[in-house]
């Protein structure tokens, strides 16, 4: 199963405070930079900054509002994400299901191999 991940895209909400403001824009329909960062441990220019990384990866457009910009989630861009993510989960899942079946495989011989004495160990 091949997964195409958009690097870029996941580099961009990598970023815990970038997540946040997700958060925050998706659950208040939007916002500014300014009344963004009355939420955040960041001041006004760091989150215009993470605005214009996830603004160049698609996951929020901007408005102008006055003097500032209004910046809202891009759904289907999110929605694109998390079908990334999902795809990327259910891969690892099928790799970490397939090295639990051969550990359990390995354990089940040398558990074999223990109780027939270890007759099919080398002796020296």
């Amino acid at each position: 199963m091949s997964v195409v991940v958009d690097d870029e895209l996941w580099s961009a909400v990598g970023d815990p405070i970038r997540r946040r403001m997700l958060d925050l824009l998706l659950s208040g329909g939007g916002g500014t930079a300014t009344t963004l960062s009355e939420h955040l441990p960041v001041t006004r220019q760091a989150v215009a900054k993470h605005l214009g990384v996830l603004g160049r990866v698609g996951l929020v457009h901007d408005t102008p509002s006055g003097r500032e910009r209004r910046y809202e989630v891009d759904e289907a861009q999110l929605a694109r994400a998390v079908a990334q993510l999902s795809s990327v989960g259910a891969a690892w899942d099928a790799r970490l299901h397939r090295i639990k079946r051969i550990a359990e495989a390995v354990q089940r011989g040398k558990e074999a191999n223990q109780e027939d004495g270890g007759t099919n160990s080398r002796k020296s």
